[in-house]
């Protein structure tokens, strides 16, 4: 026979047992939700990275173009438009006040900084676009939609500069054996990229990179 305080006292148990279970479940909800956003968030931050990494090849490739000429449709490149790209002579500083990307870089001296190039607000997406629309069918349109969505919020800056003459040096299977490599006189060019989701001018992330390019003669 079950008396009335140990009822009582059943009940009070029940109630304590299901707070318990309710805090338990609201506590893994809330860690999931920040895992969750976690994840998000270092996603994001690695697309940006890739991105700040693409501009950098499309700054090199771009002196590769000026100094070798650009390819042509037929796979020469065009030899007579062949230049050393030098330091325009207005500072990027003054051309835009300094963007966020410009800005981002400590070591650049901010007086009378000249450049060779100057490329921003450059679509990430439309870059890549062709290769989204073949992997279209590898996914429900919802997440290709998604992803597309994602992507257009990156977009990447780039700048450099020519920082003077510089000894270039090949190496390389073909070479003799008694000599390892090939000195020849070149350019340095030190260029600087970001990859940025966002508003360019108010970028959630921003990834800065830097290199030094040597091209020779």
């Amino acid at each position: 026979m079950i008396k009335k305080n140990e009822k009582g006292f059943t009940l009070v148990m029940s109630l304590v047992l299901l707070l318990a279970m309710s805090l338990m479940g609201g506590g893994l909800i809330v860690i999931s939700s920040s895992d969750h956003q976690s994840n998000n968030s270092s996603d994001d931050f690695q697309q940006t990275f890739y991105v700040a990494e693409h501009a950098l090849l499309e700054a090199q490739k771009s002196l590769i173009n000026s100094m070798m000429g650009k390819v042509k449709d037929d796979g020469t490149r065009d030899e007579d438009k062949r230049h050393i790209p030098t330091n325009v002579e207005q500072a990027i500083s003054k051309l835009d006040d300094g963007t966020p990307c410009y800005k981002s870089f400590r070591n650049i001296s901010r007086k009378d900084f000249k450049v060779v190039e100057h490329i921003q607000d450059v679509s990430f997406y439309d870059i890549i676009s062709p290769i989204l629309d073949e992997t279209s069918n590898f996914g429900s349109s919802k997440q290709v939609t998604g992803e597309i969505n994602r992507m257009k919020k990156f977009k990447y800056e780039y700048f450099s500069v020519n920082a003077g003459s510089a000894d270039y040096k090949s190496v390389g299977g073909s070479l003799k054996k008694t000599s390892s490599s090939v000195q020849r006189q070149g350019t340095a060019y030190r260029i600087y990229a970001c990859g940025i989701m966002g508003s360019v001018s108010k970028p959630e992330i921003l990834v800065p990179l830097e290199t030094i390019a040597i091209l020779s003669h």
